[in-house]
């Protein structure tokens, strides 16, 4: 091999496989309650095709009221941690993730909740849509998530 100068050809094959998350259930609805007062529900996160241990983080909409001021009426915890990691065999863990609503003037809008990776993947097919029609003391908010 030393002093022969062939060409050798190599070829190589594989298949990429980008992460994405699936989540249970596939649609949300929380529950109305009276203005001020903070609804839940818990969703469980289940991580697919990552190849390495990554930490989500969500960005939640943020509203902004006629007269000019911002909210984000939204709070997202991760009771048991929000790493994604994986065991020697390869496969995740799945993530719990608690999902509140509370605000204290009535709003309606639509806007997207997004799971991100320590990569910044935005994982587009895994928006949430979020649509919140209020009435004057009622709130409905019902959290969709498509897959």
């Amino acid at each position: 091999l030393n002093d022969n100068l062939s060409q050798y050809i190599i070829k190589l094959s594989g298949t990429l496989r980008s992460p994405k998350m699936s989540f249970h259930p596939p649609f949300l609805m929380l529950m109305p309650v009276p203005l001020d007062v903070q609804t839940e529900a818990v969703i469980t996160i289940i991580p697919q095709d990552f190849t390495r241990q990554s930490r989500i983080t969500v960005q939640a909409p943020e509203f902004e009221f006629a007269d000019g001021t911002k909210t984000c009426p939204f709070s997202v915890q991760f009771p048991k941690g929000q790493d994604i990691v994986l065991s020697s065999d390869g496969t995740t863990n799945e993530l719990t993730c608690c999902i509140s609503f509370r605000s204290s003037k009535p709003l309606s809008f639509l806007g997207e909740m997004l799971f991100i990776d320590e990569e910044e993947n935005r994982l587009l097919e895994q928006q949430t849509i979020v649509f919140l029609p209020y009435t004057h003391t009622w709130h409905c908010t019902a959290l969709i998530k498509k897959l």
